[in-house]
């Protein structure tokens, strides 16, 4: 039987890698993102190319309304959901002071990185509770946050709580949700190399000479992608709640 995936933010970088990997795994994917379609064309077709079963809906984590409408969807389609990844996340408009960060930037990145997981998580972990389980499982979600979750970075203090959300919010649904046989997971990538990192290139560069990483080389979306493929693979059965770095060993206190 053909599973289903919803990957949020799937249309670029890290969820396009994600989304990309996931296809090739077989997973008929639901590419969930903000910006049109028709703004996306010569990925669509790089994924049919690859005879991937893909369904593009245009929608924004932060609004109720689309979270619901993109859930229902894909059941409506596929009859059902066997992995979410909510990867779809934003940084501050601007980079400011935490002495100085606004109301409204907190809210902005807030609405989407947290409260937006929060409760795409919630609406369709009530649709796979619903569903008959393949090979003894109902549901797999992984949650893309960041090292930012527990690395301090006081000129986007914004970022790092609504990270730190993420780290909570994959707990809590863990532990809520074994009982039903859905696994919930997080996957915390390092430095990345996107269009979102494109403006700080030549300052990791330096870095990464200087040896912030045991493994000294970006990250790639496909880094990411081969991990959310692992744990969406079926063969952690008896694991839920785990984070798992994708960061090149930054994580690892050293001397």
């Amino acid at each position: 039987m053909k599973k289903t995936a919803i990957v949020t933010g799937g249309s670029r970088g890290i969820g396009l890698g994600i989304v990309k990997q996931l296809g090739l795994d077989g997973f008929s994917v639901v590419i969930m993102a903000a910006s049109p379609e028709e703004t996306h064309q010569a990925t669509l077709e790089e994924l049919a190319e690859n005879d991937i079963d893909y369904l593009y809906i245009q929608g924004n984590i932060a609004n109720k309304k689309d979270r619901m409408r993109c859930i229902d969807k894909t059941i409506e389609k596929y009859g059902r959901i066997d992995v979410l990844v909510n990867n779809a996340g934003v940084a501050p408009k601007q980079r400011t002071d935490i002495l100085n960060m606004t109301e409204e930037s907190y809210d902005y990145v807030m609405d989407t990185n947290t409260k937006g997981t929060m409760f795409m998580t919630q609406y369709a972990a009530n649709k796979m509770i619903k569903q008959e389980p393949i090979d003894g499982i109902r549901g797999i979600i992984v949650n893309v946050s960041s090292i930012s979750a527990d690395v301090s970075s006081t000129n986007r203090g914004e970022y790092c709580v609504s990270k730190a959300g993420i780290s909570m919010i994959t707990k809590l649904f863990a532990d809520r949700l074994a009982s039903e046989n859905i696994y919930v997971y997080e996957i915390r990538p390092g430095i990345i190399e996107t269009d979102m990192t494109s403006a700080v290139k030549e300052k990791y560069d330096r870095l990464f000479e200087q040896g912030i990483c045991p493994i000294k080389r970006w990250g790639t979306p496909e880094d990411v992608g081969l991990a959310v493929s692992a744990l969406c693979s079926a063969k952690f059965r008896y694991t839920t709640g785990q984070c798992i770095y994708v960061d090149g060993g930054f994580h690892i206190q050293r001397l």
